[in-house]
């Protein structure tokens, strides 16, 4: 079996093409990678990078929104869009031979769209309800809450979606110049991994992504406070759902592979700590588990459980033991070698489905400027030891400091 082989070119427009050539397969994931996100909104027009994300769907100068949504379909393959905190990123999966079409398809999206008002109009009314869509799902619902209190004067904390009023109050010209601001070739990286040649595709984009190279930078981003404390909403529901954690580190710090380990002991799968002490053990959740997210400057590390209302303090008692516990007492060697393995296999597996490995190529070059093989994360992982997780515990880990958002039913 060959090797991967990874390339970077950059235009002279500034826009990044990073490829990872993985000859054994047949088929390609190539991302279309905004550096902009709903971190770059203010909160009047908070959901914008969402919108203009939908809106690229719905024609272009060369093709209507159903010419669009049956382009790669008609051969097999899958076109797609997410937003998040710090990008947009628009994706193709196809078989190696349409490598071509999936650019054309892409480019024009990016660079042809029309902006229809009428079909504005009806976008807006899919993403409302997108917004109800969260407003009905508590569990998502808490946490985006939990996160807007974490950052309660930074744009970080807004939600992906926006509110109703700031998505009624999207105007075109206001998606046209934030489109003008951010979609330039100095703001774009194309990431590619599969079956694929990187000089061909270097060419195919720099005739098809021929736009302005200037971008400038946003204004200053830096969180000036972190939220604490408790927030007890009411809302129709019939459970209790929680939301609390802290505010944690940068995708580029160097106790990264600390804090994934410390999460992967705390809250992931069903080996975890949480899942089996408070669902297997004690019977109190249903659902509860653990996450990060990294960001360009800061991150953060919560903890989800839904549970009975008169469960609720039983439920945070229980968390508060496993959080004492991780300061009280260093990880043992033999669960360190367990959530090892399971990082290193989950990042394995990951490996064989070329959009995840598209999407590992783009933060690391959105992140760290550089590109790591899977041997040298493998070995960061393995150097990380029980005592370098304690020190990132005392680091993060202050009771005081912690946020906690609960839903409680009316």
């Amino acid at each position: 079996m060959s090797e991967s082989v990874y390339k970077k070119t950059k235009l002279p427009n500034g826009l990044t093409i990073i490829t990872e050539n993985i000859p054994y397969i047949r088929s390609v994931s190539i991302g279309v990678w905004i550096k902009s996100g709903s971190r770059d909104e203010i909160r009047d027009a908070n959901g914008i990078a969402h919108f203009l994300e939908h809106m690229l769907f719905k024609g272009t100068t060369r093709r209507s929104a159903r010419e669009i949504a049956r382009s790669l379909e008609s051969v097999g393959g899958y076109l797609n869009a997410f937003t998040s905190k710090e990008q947009t990123c628009f994706y193709a999966e196809i078989l190696d031979t349409q490598i071509s079409k999936a650019i054309n398809v892409l480019s024009d999206m990016i660079c042809h769209s029309v902006f229809s008002p009428r079909e504005m109009e009806k976008e807006r009314e899919v993403i409302l309800d997108e917004i109800d869509s969260v407003e009905d799902t508590p569990d998502d619902l808490v946490q985006d809450i939990f996160v807007e209190k974490l950052y309660p004067e930074n744009s970080l904390g807004l939600p992906i979606l926006g509110s109703k009023d700031s998505v009624n109050n999207i105007s075109r010209q206001m998606l046209l110049d934030f489109y003008e601001r951010h979609y330039t070739g100095s703001n774009i990286l194309i990431a590619a991994a599969g079956n694929i040649d990187h000089d061909k595709l270097v060419d195919l984009c720099e005739v098809k992504f021929n736009m302005p190279g200037r971008y400038e930078s946003p204004a200053d981003r830096s969180i000036s406070r972190i939220g604490q404390g408790e927030y007890l909403l009411n809302r129709q529901i019939n459970q209790a759902h929680i939301c609390l954690g802290m505010s944690a580190l940068p995708y580029n710090h160097h106790l990264k592979y600390e804090l994934l380990l410390l999460n992967t002991v705390l809250g992931v799968g069903m080996g975890s700590r949480l899942f089996q002490n408070i669902r297997e053990r004690y019977g109190v959740a249903y659902s509860v588990y653990s996450f990060v997210d990294f960001f360009k400057d800061n991150g953060l590390l919560a903890i989800y459980l839904g549970t009975d209302r008169n469960k609720k303090d039983r439920a945070l008692s229980l968390i508060g033991k496993e959080l004492k516990k991780l300061h009280a007492k260093p990880i043992s060697r033999t669960e360190l070698q367990r959530v090892k393995s399971q990082l290193k296999g989950n990042l394995i597996l990951g490996l064989e489905n070329t959009s995840k490995r598209m999407g590992r190529l783009a933060k690391m070059e959105i992140y760290l400027q550089k590109y790591q093989d899977v041997d040298q994360i493998i070995r960061d992982i393995d150097n990380v030891s029980s005592e370098s997780i304690s020190s990132l515990v005392e680091q993060i880990f202050h009771p005081e400091k912690m946020l906690r958002v609960v839903f409680l039913p009316n």
